[in-house]
């Protein structure tokens, strides 16, 4: 047997560095928990950790709805403004909307708060989805835009102040707004209950719909989906709103948790989320990514925070901290896929001539035979 027909010889074991490098938001996960537990003897316990949980479920949130958007190809900058924004319309709802008019205030329930925060969000979004899917301007400008009016549209409303006491009054019966900043289920918090339901959901979707492979497919490559018979600008649209959604949901989560609505809460959130999703493995240029890994991502940021405060290291260097491990995992996306590209290139049919017809085509124009494999 020739040299070249020598099959290639079985590795020994599993590869070690590319475990450590797909793995590497739990694994830093892991590391930050360890070392902060050495360094402060309150970090872990049971109790820090639903309370660090509770700050995360922010963060998860929006993070789950930017996941989307960026598994398409393109990216949400309004995410936090748009969650100011819902906590600032939830806050004026629970106020009491007056109708001078007709001399009566009204006060909603609750419930309907939500659901009206709610289809704000999915309105924001949807503003958004229609201007990159129909009018094709950047995801990038379009989303930009829309963190400044959102912004605005809440500073306005409160004249630059906060709404406080939203905790509602039993006379008005609007009582219950602060069940999702304090309440527990079985001790867990309801914040962090509403990620869990919001990722199940979006874990089911995105790996047993047909829509969760037209978003992995747009994001792929949306011209090849769109001939594939991909409603790819339906798909962009749709991510937009949910992302909307998403960041409302935390919106009313964080004003639950500090029963007040003030218009620059969420500033630079979007950054945050952006940031979860990239540790989280997921690729800026689209279709790939998980929501397990995002929620990994959201845990190491979220813990990493609370632990430098929990130590008291000045919020200046949290900033540092923070930005250096987003560039770090820019830099481990890059290696990653770049790798899977090494590795997939000796293998792609384009490869050799006999497989592609267009050369074919050319070599019979060149008076030269189209050779097929033996």
């Amino acid at each position: 047997m020739s040299d070249s027909q020598t099959a290639p010889t079985p590795r020994g074991g599993p590869d070690i560095g590319r475990l450590l490098l797909e793995g590497r938001a739990f694994f830093a996960l892991i590391a930050i928990i360890i070392t902060f537990s050495l360094l402060s003897p309150v970090y872990f316990s049971t109790s820090n950790f639903l309370t660090m949980s509770s700050h995360v479920a922010i963060f998860g949130l929006l993070s789950i709805g930017m996941l989307l958007v960026i598994l398409t190809g393109g990216i949400d900058l309004s995410v936090g403004s748009t969650l100011g924004l819902a906590g600032v319309v939830a806050g004026f709802l629970m106020q009491g909307v007056s109708f001078e008019m007709f001399g009566i205030t009204l006060y909603p329930p609750v419930w309907v708060v939500a659901v009206l925060t709610c289809a704000l969000g999915a309105f924001v979004g949807l503003i958004n989805g229609v201007l990159v899917a129909w009018f094709k301007v950047p995801a990038f400008v379009a989303t930009l835009g829309m963190l400044y009016v959102a912004r605005g549209v809440a500073l306005l409303m409160t004249d630059g102040l906060t709404f406080n006491n939203l905790s509602g009054s039993e006379a008005l019966g609007n009582t219950g707004f602060d069940w999702l900043g304090f309440n527990r289920l079985f001790g867990v918090p309801m914040g962090v209950l509403i990620l869990a339901a919001v990722a199940i959901i979006s874990m089911l979707v995105l790996a047993r719909t047909p829509f969760g492979r037209w978003i992995y497919g747009t994001g792929g490559n949306a011209r090849a989906a769109e001939l594939s018979g991909v409603p790819v600008k339906r798909v962009q649209i749709s991510v937009y709103v949910l992302s909307g959604v998403c960041a409302a949901i935390a919106g009313l989560v964080l004003s639950s948790q500090l029963t007040s609505a003030g218009p620059t809460a969420g500033t630079t959130y979007e950054l945050t989320a952006i940031a979860a999703v990239v540790i989280g493995g997921a690729a800026l240029t689209g279709g790939r990514g998980t929501v397990r890994g995002t929620l990994l991502g959201a845990f190491v940021i979220g813990f990493l925070s609370d632990g430098l405060v929990i130590i008291g290291v000045s919020s200046y260097w949290q900033t540092v901290f923070t930005g250096a491990v987003i560039v770090l995992a820019v830099l481990l996306n890059s290696i990653q896929y770049s790798g899977r590209k090494r590795r997939a290139s000796p293998s792609t049919p384009s490869s050799s001539p006999h497989s592609n017809p267009a050369n074919a085509k050319t070599n019979q124009r060149a008076g030269k035979p189209a050779t097929s494999s033996p």
